[in-house]
């Protein structure tokens, strides 16, 4: 049996939504790109997502074989996702509905997050159709790391959604290791299919042609992209430029505020720089287009991930796809995708001096710099959504002639 159409869910956050922006981030890109990349496998996919705009449209056809469907739940309008848990109930009704209304039959559902994982859980109920669910993030993951800024509930909801979901995908051997051993889930039932990144868009490339692009003028360049919040660690990377020799080292930092604390989290960030001596080498540059990253990522001498836990990383393998170093935290997914002192560098801890280290040395050593960065986009050629798509095809047909997995 091969299945045919796929609903895939993204309750908080669109596909259609600016990365890098409120509760935009690599999700976005994951759920936008593996479903441009289903549908030219053939499997027709519509993406799920609450309104909140107060004009979106019932659907909006992307152009690509995806259709991205808003539901409505809870008021039309931008909302925290920390509160959205109160409205699951509301957008599993509201898709029921809508699924029944437009006579479309799913073969399976895949859930993003864990929101999604929640209203997928209770559509796999109502229509009697096997659950495919990926975290991205795991409470329990946080809360080891420190960050305890969760809703209550959120890792309970999660173990739930573990005991019945007909497959789980895990990113890397990492992320298995931690839903067996942190959720207890099946290893039978967890696959791993990496994200993938896209070669046309992110290459290596010229990069002062970059930094002209950028209006950039000379002189080492590091590299910020994500979500500010403490989750991503950006208070690290302006420290780690305080510290450096190279005095004329300078860091963009692209992205905006995210979740309750990302405004406070930008502000302390300009303090911090003051404070530092380093206000006038921080350039703050609102989230750009996905397509307009590669730029950046070019210009850049070295790209920071100093991320407290990170599931992947998808801005480490993009900036690795552009031949830029990265100098990562040595976590979670980052662990897979950097090969320290080959294709970059991981820090074990969380102080300036880990970090500032290999990034001055990458800084001092034109000849390693390009070594590793020629290293990384050779590499890079093992991720693509293509490859992803063809795993998801595979898993889908599979669980689609299988009994449903029942709650536990």
């Amino acid at each position: 049996m091969t299945a045919q159409r796929v609903a895939m869910l993204s309750v908080h956050t669109s596909p259609l939504d600016q990365p890098g922006a409120g509760d935009g981030g690599g999700m976005n890109v994951y759920v936008e790109a593996l479903a441009r990349a289903l549908a030219a496998a053939g499997i027709g996919c519509d993406v799920f997502t609450r309104a909140a705009r107060p004009h979106a449209p019932a659907i909006v056809e992307t152009g690509s074989g995806v259709r991205v469907v808003h539901i409505d739940a809870g008021p039309r309008r931008p909302l925290p996702k920390e509160t959205l848990s109160g409205y699951i109930d509301e957008f599993v009704a509201s898709a029921r509905a809508w699924i029944a209304r437009e006579g479309v039959q799913y073969d399976v559902l895949h859930a993003n997050y864990w929101i999604s994982g929640a209203v997928g859980h209770a559509l796999k109920h109502e229509l009697d159709i096997p659950l495919v669910t990926t975290f991205h993030s795991l409470a329990r993951v946080k809360a080891a790391a420190g960050m305890l800024d969760d809703p209550p509930g959120r890792a309970t909801t999660e173990a739930d959604v573990v005991r019945c979901a007909d497959r789980l995908v895990a990113s890397t051997a990492a992320e298995r290791d931690e839903l067996i051993e942190r959720y207890g889930a099946e290893p039978y039932r967890v696959e791993i299919i990496p994200p993938g990144v896209d070669h046309h868009r992110f290459s290596p490339g010229d990069q002062r042609a970059a930094r002209r692009q950028l209006r950039l003028g000379p002189g080492p360049v590091l590299l910020f992209v994500g979500r500010i919040q403490p989750l991503k660690g950006v208070d690290l990377a302006v420290r780690c430029l305080a510290a450096l020799p190279q005095s004329d080292a300078r860091l963009l930092i692209v992205g905006g505020p995210s979740g309750a604390d990302g405004d406070a989290e930008a502000r302390s960030l300009v303090e911090l720089s003051r404070q530092l001596g380093v206000a006038s080498r921080v350039q703050f540059v609102s989230p750009v287009r996905h397509d307009r990253l590669v730029d950046y990522y070019r210009a850049a001498d070295v790209c920071l991930v100093p991320s407290r836990t990170e599931s992947f990383g998808l801005v480490a393998l993009e900036a690795a796809a552009s031949g830029t170093p990265v100098v990562a935290s040595a976590v979670g997914g980052l662990r897979a995708l950097v090969d320290d002192g080959i294709t970059g560098f991981l820090v074990e801890d969380r102080s300036v001096e880990g970090y500032a280290a290999p990034v001055a040395q990458l800084l001092a050593d034109h000849g390693l710099r390009s070594w590793i960065g020629h290293n990384a986009s050779v590499r890079s050629d093992r991720y693509s959504w293509s490859i992803g798509a063809a795993r998801l095809r595979r898993l889908y047909a599979d669980v689609a002639a299988r009994a449903l997995v029942q709650c536990s």
